[in-house]
């Protein structure tokens, strides 16, 4: 049976929405935050030694990293489904859109995570006006500016078919599903009527309805 270590709030419910659009039985081990650290905790280091998830142990393999394991369960289970076909332009896209993802969407959503942290960090008093001007300098200098390219790029991007790559639904969806509901938790990505309605119509799919009822709460802290 393939069993999905699922953290709460992360991007692990990905990986068990995709399960659902596949129709593959599965099973979740679930592990909980650490109230004040927020990260994981130890016992999945016992799953795959960075100790993160997702991570998805299926017969003898061990699969970590969202891209990889979404690519193998549509490889493994998808019998040609969420995958445009090969050689094709709108497999090229859909292949960009599954690393784009983490690669170039995450990172200035992480920074400002982290701008907020900063200036919500318990210092001395007299520290904390030099703490806050270095969260705003980093939000307004550069994490704000690269939030705007990136969901600008992203709405004209899906201005012509409402998806990722082509005119389907595709793995690519889901593995973008992330970015942008992490987009307009925090950063205001739902101010794009395109990234609006996008997060509008996957949150309306059965599937990604019951994976929410198998993982539990999805509040999106990181």
């Amino acid at each position: 049976m393939l069993t999905v270590h699922h953290l709460d709030n992360s991007r692990s419910q990905r990986v068990l929405w995709m399960l659902e659009e596949l129709g593959v039985e599965y099973d979740i081990v679930k592990y909980q935050r650490d109230k004040e650290t927020m990260l994981a905790p130890p016992a999945l280091r016992a799953v795959h030694p960075l100790g993160k998830s997702p991570v998805v142990t299926d017969g003898e393999h061990t699969l970590a990293e969202s891209g990889a394991i979404l690519e193998y369960l549509v490889e493994q289970y998808g019998d040609g489904r969420f995958v445009p076909a090969r050689g094709t332009p709108a497999h090229l896209r859909y292949r960009y859109w599954m690393h784009y993802a983490e690669g170039s969407a995450m990172p200035p959503l992480l920074l400002a995570l982290v701008a907020q942290r900063i200036a919500g960090a318990k210092v001395p008093f007299f520290v904390k006006p030099v703490v806050r001007k270095v969260a705003a300098s980093l939000e307004s200098g550069f994490v704000g500016p690269q939030l705007a390219l990136h969901f600008g790029y992203i709405a004209k991007e899906l201005d012509a078919t409402g998806w990722f790559a082509g005119d389907a639904f595709t793995a690519a969806d889901v593995q973008m599903s992330f970015p942008l509901e992490a987009g307009a938790k925090r950063a205001g990505a739902q101010k794009h009527p395109s990234i609006r309605a996008f997060l509008e119509r996957i949150h309306a799919r059965p599937a990604y309805q019951r994976a929410l009822a198998r993982g539990g709460e999805y509040t999106l802290f990181g």
